[in-house]
């Protein structure tokens, strides 16, 4: 193995890209945006399978208001994918998200990406220029060719044009779908800039074949010590992806195994306890025993259940009471003084007896409990407790 390529540190929203930071997996969502609740379950369930940042698309202003509803109840940070329409990127910052995502290929007016870039500087926010072989600009593709030179000179004006505006708090992909453009462009970009790089081979296709060409791609660079950040773009369940660069990672020694894969929320106007403590005390009791299950600590049992269905425990919170569930289906319902306990009881019930066991244990009069302390938060808090219809308006005045 190489040393690590030293590079700046971009922070997405909380989780550090680059300066020698873990090397980080990100995934993307495959449903509509502005299906609010179903790219949630998304989002929750790419993060259980070891997804870090999650990417969505914006491609158009309804996409975009649901962002303003999704960001404030995403387990992890959101990148919003913005092509040919500017005014989407801005729409995206209103909503919240943690990094943009632009390609020099399709929004190419130079005012327009200093007004996306100016906007960004001003809130903090990293961009991602996502260099593509198969989206170039014509008039750099007629002058390269098709070539690592050209994705190269891709970023690099893109780069320019944010020099301008004073802003440079950036990543940079150069992917391609061909394994061999993919390595020689992105070696070339690593001895042009110091930037954190995002790893991919682009349009890799189903597995078993997409996944020899993203991991030839990927581990080839990894071991070379270029790379902050991977994704698998796989045609196939995201899941698959983001287990993909998360095994990758521990095969190459860049990521510590990990028994307990523990998630949380991060709170919002619907949280009914303090998630940071719940979720550090879940860890500590639940950390030493190296127990080999999926736990998920949410805030508020109006979406916490359904949000956090796809792992094997969880916890939410509400009127006091904490809604212990097994896979989304409400096992049982504990006073908020004994979640944790409740947490550790019903993990080793799921390692001794498998989920399947667990759940005939369930309490019969759980389901009901819950509904009713549901809809009682609901008619007290309203449907929009995190107040995202005030950036849903923001948006539409775009």
């Amino acid at each position: 193995m190489f040393e690590r390529r030293i590079t700046r540190s971009v922070d997405v929203g909380g989780v550090q890209v680059g300066a020698g930071s873990p090397i980080t997996v990100q995934s993307m969502t495959t449903t509509k945006t502005a299906d609010v609740d179903a790219t949630l379950e998304q989002i929750y369930s790419l993060a259980t399978a070891g997804a870090e940042i999650v990417r969505c698309t914006c491609n158009d202003f309804d996409a975009a208001e649901g962002l303003a509803r999704i960001v404030p109840r995403s387990p992890v940070p959101l990148v919003a994918d913005i092509h040919f329409q500017y005014r989407l990127a801005l729409a995206a910052l209103d909503a919240g998200v943690a990094c943009l995502r632009l390609n020099p290929g399709n929004i190419r007016k130079a005012e327009h990406i200093k007004t996306v870039a100016t906007e960004a500087r001003d809130r903090a926010v990293p961009i991602r220029i996502g260099v593509n072989a198969g989206s170039l600009d014509p008039q750099i593709e007629e002058k390269y060719g098709i070539s690592a030179v050209a994705l190269v000179e891709s970023a690099k004006r893109e780069l320019g044009y944010f020099e301008q505006v004073g802003f440079d708090n950036v990543k940079i992909s150069v992917k391609a779908s061909d394994v061999k453009l993919m390595v020689d462009s992105y070696r070339l970009l690593s001895d042009s800039v110091d930037f954190p790089l995002h790893l991919g081979v682009t349009e890799a296709g189903p597995p078993p074949g997409g996944l020899v060409k993203a991991t030839a791609g990927i581990a080839t660079l990894l071991n070379e010590g270029i790379g902050d950040t991977i994704r698998y773009s796989l045609t196939a369940d995201p899941i698959e992806e983001a287990r993909a660069g998360r095994q990758l990672l521990e095969s190459l020694g860049l990521r510590e195994r990990s028994g307990l894969d523990l998630i949380a929320c991060p709170s919002c106007g619907r949280a009914e306890v303090d998630v940071i403590s719940v979720a550090a005390a879940a860890q500590e009791a639940l950390g030493d025993r190296e127990l080999p299950i999926q736990v998920a600590v949410m805030g508020c049992v109006v979406n916490g259940p359904g949000e956090a269905k796809g792992a094997d425990l969880g916890i939410a919170a509400g009127k006091k009471r904490g809604h212990l569930f097994v896979r989304g289906e409400v096992v049982k319902v504990v006073p908020e003084d004994e979640m944790v306990d409740a947490l550790v009881e019903w993990a080793e019930k799921i390692v001794e007896e498998g989920v399947d066991g667990a759940l005939k244990s369930a309490d019969k009069s759980a389901a009901a409990e819950a509904e009713a302390d549901r809809a009682e938060l609901l008619e007290l808090q309203g449907e929009d407790a995190n107040k995202s219809e005030a950036l849903v308006e923001l948006i539409r005045k775009r």
